[in-house]
């Protein structure tokens, strides 16, 4: 597919295909350093992705170390996404108003010390905290990473190219999170997933200043000025960014202890009408910022619109499919830690081996179609592994699904990244970029919280009926992998619904 189709499939005009940002007036010459700078920028999005999975298979072990509550082991996953989709918005804006470079080192910053401290817990309250702070340095960190590669690369099969190695590390990360964490609690101890990154945040940290082009810094020399986003007074939606951290902080609450209070008991729907309060004071905030969080008029690109709805669907039902899944291993199968991790690595060794092919027919015929593909592996793939049985073994039950689902990771993960950013101008990148990462891991969070309150409460019922405890913990995870499968099913018609191939709406400012 050439530029012009893809850039009226985002809506906007076709005169917008022509390479723009930094990628427009560099010399060949510095294509190598180009290249360099990318390294360094996938590797600090990698080492944020992992950490969004990295705890799962070491969560019985920190669950009997730190003597967490059962219901309090999902905030060590919920609270580093909730923090991450609260404030990637705000780190969005900020990296295009402040400099990306310099939102990128601050985040980096931030999400190495907050690793260390992870590493030290020695309370479940304090591991919590240290995870939400995670969150936050990812929030800088990932808007950051991608507005700088947008604008090194201009827009068409160069860029799709490093957005293919992108999205096929997004896909890759959750998974290699997974055999990390295995191999690092089995042989070294739980503390050690979170010391991996203190080497690695340093690192990047040091070399970010030398490889990775200033950009839109503020004072920069003359001949980056027209990669600076804004020019004007420096404002901050802080209260956008408070309001829907907080909405999604009461409904997470709302929905995890709903198996216990009771749907409809008084707490529970007092919870999520302050949730959904929240969520529309977000929205009034938003169309009445002088510099919103989330700036509504993007959302009229049919491309970006329909790509975050895609991709929130995607971490509804993928990420949560992980969730389930390492937990059905374990605590069903009983498998070790380490043994969780390299099961997954069915669906990552997959996925990576897909994502060059993946990248190059998205250039040839459309985002839409791709992750349209995408998705229905993936929600079939989840909805093979639904039927894993109590006594379930890995070959017969879950490899086959595992390589579907990673199969099919590769064909959304990567079209999702460049459908949200087809069309979007230089001065957005940052926010449109934050987006992307903000509807994918809140379809994680929510997909999470969600899906353990159903499995919570059907096991309740079969233990309450009889059903020996694998017995019941099998049956609770069947009915929320059907609703994740199902989930992923809709991302289908939800693509094709809202991506449309032409339309003459643009972003106005």
């Amino acid at each position: 597919m050439n530029n012009a189709l893809l850039t009226a499939e985002a809506g906007a005009p076709l005169t917008s295909a022509r390479p723009t940002g930094l990628a427009a007036s560099r010399p060949p010459q510095l294509a190598s350093r180009r290249w360099k700078a990318f390294a360094l920028l996938v590797v600090a999005y990698f080492i944020t992705i992992v950490d969004f999975t990295i705890v799962n298979v070491a969560l019985p072990t920190i669950g009997r170390e730190l003597r967490f509550p059962e219901s309090g082991l999902q905030w060590v996953v919920t609270a580093y996404g909730l923090t991450f989709a609260g404030f990637v918005l705000l780190g969005g804006r900020a990296a295009d108003l402040l400099g990306r470079r310099r939102l990128l080192l601050a985040g980096l910053a931030v999400f190495t010390a907050a690793s260390l401290g992870g590493g030290l817990a020695t309370s479940d309250t304090f591991l919590i905290v240290m995870r939400g702070m995670q969150g936050l340095g990812a929030a800088l960190v990932l808007p950051a990473a991608l507005s700088i590669v947008m604008n090194m690369f201009s827009e068409g099969a160069e860029r799709n190219k490093a957005l293919g190695i992108w999205g096929g590390v997004g896909a890759l990360g959750g998974t290699v999170g997974l055999l990390a964490g295995g191999i690092l609690t089995t042989y070294v101890g739980w503390q050690y997933i979170f010391f991996f990154n203190v080497p690695i945040g340093a690192a990047a940290l040091a070399l970010a200043p030398k490889v990775v082009p200033a950009g839109n810094e503020p004072g920069n020399e003359p001949g980056n000025e027209h990669s600076r986003a804004h020019s004007g007074p420096r404002r901050y939606d802080t209260s956008g960014a408070v309001s829907i951290t907080a909405a999604l902080l009461v409904l997470v609450y709302a929905i995890s202890q709903a198996p216990q209070a009771g749907w409809a008991a008084t707490q529970t729907v007092a919870l999520l009408a302050a949730g959904a309060a929240l969520l529309a004071l977000f929205l009034v905030i938003e169309t009445k910022a002088e510099a919103p969080l989330l700036p509504l008029p993007l959302l009229r690109l049919s491309s970006v619109a329909g790509s975050n709805a895609v991709g929130f669907l995607l971490g509804t039902s993928f990420i949560t499919f992980v969730f389930l899944g390492t937990l059905y291993m374990q605590q069903v199968l009983g498998f070790s830690a380490l043994a969780t991790g390299a099961a997954w690595m069915t669906a990552s060794v997959t996925s990576l081996a897909c994502a060059g092919f993946s990248q190059r027919i998205v250039t040839k015929t459309s985002p839409k179609r791709v992750m349209a593909v995408g998705m229905a592996l993936i929600g079939a793939g989840i909805l093979w592994a639904a039927q894993a049985p109590v006594n379930g073994n890995f070959w017969p039950d879950l490899a086959g699904p595992f390589f579907i689902a990673g199969l099919g990771t590769s064909f959304a993960f990567i079209p999702i990244s460049i459908g949200a950013l087809t069309g979007v101008t230089e001065r957005d990148a940052g926010v449109a970029s934050g987006l992307l990462s903000t509807s994918q891991n809140l379809g994680g969070v929510i997909g999470v919280a969600v899906a353990s309150s159903i499995a919570a409460s059907r096991f309740h019922t079969l233990a309450r009926h009889g059903y020996a405890t694998a017995a019941a913990l099998t049956g609770g995870f069947h009915w929320a992998l059907w609703l994740c499968g199902l989930t992923g099913l809709a991302a289908i018609i939800v693509a094709f619904v809202l991506i449309r191939r032409t339309a003459t709406d643009n972003v106005t400012d």
